[in-house]
């Protein structure tokens, strides 16, 4: 008997992965974690059945949500991560040496302790002497936090269930307070493409441009999630992402990315006239 994992992407599309085996699952206290194996796409991690990464494209999701702002203020020294308990995120910040903190803020536990054993090549550099790992909301902690972030990146799941207070007002206004005067604010941005997940879009991208004084987005092609057009926001109190593009100063870090570079920073902004129409419909 054929095994397949399915997710609903509309009412009428779904997306499915043949399995091979399923090698984790577990219901923790706030969703449902499955780890599954296949062939297609190697390891792959569900939480309460909507796909959060997959072993063969992870690195497009993580390299775009950490190196654009790297490469427009590679002067960052102090990153907060909300959410990204897989450790994604954090292994690609600690590529760079000039980092000196990363705090982890992840309300599930046990989305790290199953990333650490299950998923190695997400959750390698999760033991970085830099990395600070808290287990709390990410809502409450930038309401109470008294510290002062260069980044802070919203790796979070979709706007429901643990993640919903990762989409409000209040906590774009809470992550505002504690960024430093040249501070960057990164987050996933959902799709654009299929209408409850534009909606969502919209509704982020607004509280966000009435927050910050920059904000924009970008977008990647990321081919397991829905539609596979995917955007990101990008927001400042100082820095646009393309006029203050630092783009020889990143070269000069020498990284090695299988998706992010140069070119593809200016050309992520360059956004297709419908995305246009539905950022503008709420600026």
């Amino acid at each position: 008997m054929e095994l397949w994992f399915t997710e609903n992407h509309a009412p009428g599309a779904r997306f499915s992965i043949k399995v091979e085996k399923q090698v984790y699952s577990q219901k923790s206290e706030y969703q449902q974690i499955d780890i599954f194996d296949s062939k297609e796409f190697g390891r792959f991690m569900t939480l309460d059945g909507y796909m959060m990464l997959t072993q063969r494209d992870e690195f497009i999701y993580h390299e775009m949500i950490t190196h654009t702002a790297m490469a427009v203020n590679p002067k960052i020294q102090k990153v907060l991560v909300i959410g990204g308990g897989d450790g994604g995120a954090v292994r690609e910040l600690t590529k760079y040496q000039s980092i000196q903190t990363i705090h982890l803020v992840e309300i599930d536990e046990m989305v790290i302790e199953a990333s650490k054993k299950y998923m190695p090549f997400t959750s390698d550099k999760l033991n970085d002497p830099r990395v600070l790992i808290m287990i709390c909301d990410g809502l409450r902690y930038v309401r109470s936090c008294k510290e002062a972030y260069d980044l802070i990146i919203v790796d979070s799941t979709d706007p429901f269930g643990p993640g919903e207070g990762l989409f409000t007002k209040e906590f774009y206004g809470n992550c505002e307070d504690i960024l430093s005067p040249e501070g960057i604010l990164i987050n996933q941005h959902e799709s654009p493409f299929y209408g409850e997940d534009a909606l969502a879009m919209q509704r982020a991208h607004k509280r966000i441009y009435e927050t910050f004084p920059i904000s924009k987005c970008y977008q990647a092609h990321i081919p397991t999630y829905p539609s596979g057009h995917w955007l990101f926001g990008f927001a400042s109190k100082k820095y646009d992402p393309i006029n203050d593009f630092k783009e020889e100063e990143w070269t000069k870090f020498g990284l090695e990315t299988k998706y992010y570079n140069r070119e593809l920073h200016k050309g992520a902004f360059c956004l297709p006239n419908y995305v246009k129409e539905l950022l503008n419909e709420v600026e």
